[in-house]
C-alpha cells in the first residue's frame, strides 16, 4: 500500500480517536452513550473511500481492543466489545465502507445531496443495522424499547450526517484526487482517453 494511503488511514484513525475527547452523554439513562466518534467514521468513509475508510476504522478499533482508552469517556479494552454498544462499534466498519463505496460513485454535479444520502445510508442505516440487535440482546430490551432508544440517537446522528456531508463535499471539491470517482460513465471516459488518436 502506498505510504500516502497509510498516512491517510492513520490520520483518520487519529481523528476518530480525537473525537472521543468530546464528552459523551447518555440521555434518559440509556446504556449506549451518544458520542461524536460516528462523525469521524462518516468523514473517513466520505473522504478516503470504501477500502481506506474501513481500514481507518479497523485501525482505531484494534487500538481500542488493545486497551487504549480511545472511546468517549476514556473506555478501551476487549470488554467494550461485549457491552451494549458493541454492535455499533462493529457497525462502524461496514458503515464506513458503504459510505466510501457510495462516495466513490458520486456524480460530477450535486455532490452535497449525494454525500448526504451516502452518510445517512452508511452512517445511520448500516451502523444501526448492526448496533440495534446487539444492544437489544445484551441490554435485554424489547423491540419497542430498542426503537425508542434509536429515536433518541437520531437527531444527533442526523446533525453528524449534515456536518460530514458539508465537510467532505468541500474537501472533494478542493482536492478531487483524494478520492477518485468510479462508475460506468467514468470507465467510458477512461477508455476514451486511453484510446489511440485517429490517424490524420
Amino acid at each position: 500500500m502506498p505510504s500516502r494511503d497509510l498516512a491517510l488511514i492513520a490520520s483518520f484513525a487519529a481523528l476518530i480517536a480525537a473525537l472521543g475527547l468530546v464528552p459523551a452523554f447518555s440521555p434518559f439513562g440509556i446504556s449506549v452513550p451518544i458520542t461524536a466518534q460516528t462523525l469521524g467514521v462518516m468523514l473517513a468513509g466520505s473522504i478516503l473511500g470504501a477500502r481506506r475508510g474501513a481500514l481507518a476504522v479497523i485501525t482505531f478499533l484494534v487500538l481500542v481492543a488493545a486497551g487504549l482508552p480511545l472511546l468517549a469517556g476514556g473506555r478501551g479494552g476487549l470488554a467494550v466489545f461485549t457491552g451494549p454498544s458493541a454492535g455499533f462499534l462493529i457497525g462502524f466498519v461496514p458503515g464506513a465502507f458503504v459510505i466510501g463505496w457510495l462516495a466513490e460513485r458520486r456524480p460530477a454535479n450535486y455532490i452535497l445531496p449525494w454525500m448526504l444520502v451516502a452518510n445517512a445510508v452508511g452512517g445511520i442505516g448500516v451502523v444501526y443495522l448492526f448496533g440495534a440487535p446487539v444492544m437489544a440482546a445484551i441490554a435485554d430490551l424489547s423491540f419497542g424499547a430498542t426503537l425508542s432508544t434509536l429515536v433518541t440517537f437520531l437527531p444527533g446522528d442526523i446533525a453528524k450526517v449534515i456536518v460530514a456531508a458539508i465537510v467532505s463535499t468541500a474537501v472533494l471539491r478542493g482536492y478531487p484526487k483524494v478520492l477518485p470517482r468510479r462508475g460506468a460513465a467514468d470507465d467510458e471516459t477512461r477508455l476514451a482517453e486511453s484510446a489511440p488518436a485517429p490517424a490524420p
